[in-house]
């Protein structure tokens, strides 16, 4: 399988704790082209599935214009897979107290036929069919717009499942919401991912989209492909941020930069290896940056 496919379901039926505190973490591995988000998930999770390998329904994909998007509405916080932190694969998470103001741009993986109609991690069965989706720390149930940043194309989504525990991926959505998205069948996209307050609905967006990508774009539109990068790590000493950059530039693994921003009303001197073609790129790049002893490396995108 090749790197466009990562995402991530794990957590065997037996393991009751865990979906209850860390949610359930399924994982489409066999979409076309792209890798497992857990090589390990297929031992922690033998026997639970009908199939080794996730796939696409037989037949078209639908059609999604005949499928309604969900329309936000306060829900109170789930029972289980809210608990925070929680750890998996080695690495801990912690939920967001709410969704207010959460904006994240990064890529979307999706999953499908495997996990359907098995648990999610709100204890409700998967519904490849239905605009929903999973992710790491928004709050269980939650509702986002994600906007694919290629094409300008957005869906609404539900958000009750965690996920996807592999680098690179911000949110693993549904079969149908990747379909309306074009996310399916390339198996990734970049894009925006906006919580949206079901309290608040008339409330200004924590930050604005750019004006081809309007809040409300159900349909493809022209704009400018966004610039891919992997951060490597963000320094508030320069020094810092000069030793990081020479040590990848040394690797070979090309074009590096240091980018000033504010954040927190403070300056910080972000490392970036880029711009970087596709997203097979950056999962072939990250385990190597990863190598370079500077920290877990991250995608950012830039307009």
């Amino acid at each position: 399988m090749s790197a466009r496919r990562g995402r991530a379901r794990l957590v065997p039926v037996a393991a009751l704790a865990l979906l209850a505190l860390a949610g359930c973490t399924q994982k489409p591995s066999t979409r076309p082209a792209a890798p497992s988000a857990h090589p390990e998930a297929g031992a922690k999770s033998a026997g639970r599935y009908s199939q080794d390998r996730d796939s696409t329904p037989d037949g078209p994909p639908p059609d999604v214009s005949k499928i309604p998007e969900p329309v936000p509405k306060v829900e109170p916080v789930s029972q289980y897979g809210n608990k925070s932190p929680y750890t998996v694969l080695g690495e801990t998470y912690r939920v967001l107290p709410d969704a207010k103001g959460y904006v994240e741009r990064g890529i979307a993986s999706w999953y499908g036929n495997k996990f359907h109609g098995y648990t999610t991690s709100t204890f409700e069965k998967y519904d490849m069919y239905a605009y929903s989706a999973a992710h790491k720390t928004l709050p269980l149930p939650s509702y986002a717009r994600v906007t694919n940043l290629e094409s300008g194309r957005s869906v609404v989504v539900r958000v009750n499942d965690r996920g996807p525990f592999v680098a690179n991926r911000v949110i693993d959505l549904s079969y149908v919401a990747a379909v309306k998205l074009g996310v399916w069948p390339k198996g990734t996209a970049m894009v925006e991912v906006r919580a949206l307050d079901p309290a608040h609905p008339d409330a200004p967006p924590a930050k604005a989209l750019p004006p081809t990508l309007t809040a409300d774009a159900a349909a493809p539109r022209k704009t400018p492909k966004p610039a891919l990068y992997l951060q490597v790590g963000a320094y508030s000493d320069r020094h810092n941020a000069e030793h990081a950059a020479a040590t990848v530039r040394a690797a070979n693994l090309g074009d590096v930069r240091i980018v000033a921003a504010q954040v927190n009303d403070r300056t910080v001197q972000r490392v970036r290896l880029g711009p970087i073609r596709d997203v097979d790129e950056a999962d072939r790049l990250t385990p190597k940056v990863r190598a370079l002893g500077l920290g877990e490396p991250r995608v950012a995108i830039d307009d």
